[in-house]
């Protein structure tokens, strides 16, 4: 069920000059968040920025009443979001569109670029709940673009690569060794840019294996109303604020 609800703004963490975590605090969680969840942040401060931006919910604790967000600062936005006060009213619609499907078995693959890593928490946590031995592939141009590896670390092994080759292996996320070799996993989830998920999916469609991407499209109202963000899919156009994010990467023709 989706809930309107205000929430202050507890504590920011900066990763670096673009990229930070905001964590807010609300009298009471209204329901239950699933991986691959996002919500639609309204920016207050700004007249010209009307639409609500559609983040990736990254974590919640329902003990505490709190929920965060992984952010890149890329807009007018985004950057206000990184720029309020700490106790300053935001108003959040949460949870929306569908989540990840969480397997109770075998090994799973999670691979992330960019803000693309922000649903891995809560799905890593949820895998480990059933003893899904978890990797995670983390992606980035150069080291100071890799992100979170050691909350990851609590939930399974991570594994890097960068196209400098400063952090991990050199080259992209689909240039890894795990990719090569005696490749045993049984489930991929995926998350980031458009290329890097094709590029997964055409690797898990090699091998016949289950793969789940989350799409990143402009999602503008989150309800459904405005399709801005509607793609097409093997079974006719689909709308990814409702319908998705995730899809099985069979589903979307990749």
């Amino acid at each position: 069920m989706k809930h309107v609800q205000d929430f202050k703004v507890k504590t920011y963490r900066w990763l670096n000059d673009e990229n930070y975590i905001l964590t807010l605090q609300g009298e009471s969680l209204e329901t239950e968040i699933l991986p691959g969840n996002f919500a639609e942040i309204r920016v207050p401060g700004i007249a010209d920025v009307f639409l609500r931006r559609p983040i990736s919910i990254l974590d919640f604790n329902p003990t505490e009443n709190t929920i965060s967000f992984y952010i890149k600062a890329i807009g007018k936005g985004t950057r206000q979001l990184g720029e309020l006060q700490i106790g300053e009213t935001i108003s959040i619609v949460y949870p929306l569109g569908n989540s990840y499907s969480v397997v109770e078995e075998g090994k799973a693959l999670l691979v992330g670029g960019g803000s693309g890593i922000a649903p891995f928490i809560q799905l890593g946590r949820e895998l480990k709940k059933r003893n899904i031995q978890t990797t995670f592939l983390i992606g980035g141009r150069t080291k100071n673009d890799v992100f979170l590896t050691d909350e990851f670390s609590e939930f399974g092994e991570v594994l890097v690569t960068t196209e400098d080759g400063s952090r991990g292996e050199k080259g992209f996320v689909t240039h890894h060794s795990v990719f090569s070799g005696d490749f045993d996993f049984n489930k991929i989830y995926t998350c980031g840019p458009d290329p890097m998920m094709k590029a997964i999916a055409k690797i898990a469609g090699e091998k016949n294996i289950n793969c789940e991407a989350s799409l990143e499209n402009m999602m503008a109202c989150g309800i459904g109303a405005c399709l801005c963000c509607v793609t097409p899919t093997v079974n006719g156009n689909k709308v990814v604020c409702t319908e998705g994010t995730v899809f099985n990467t069979k589903e979307l023709g990749w």
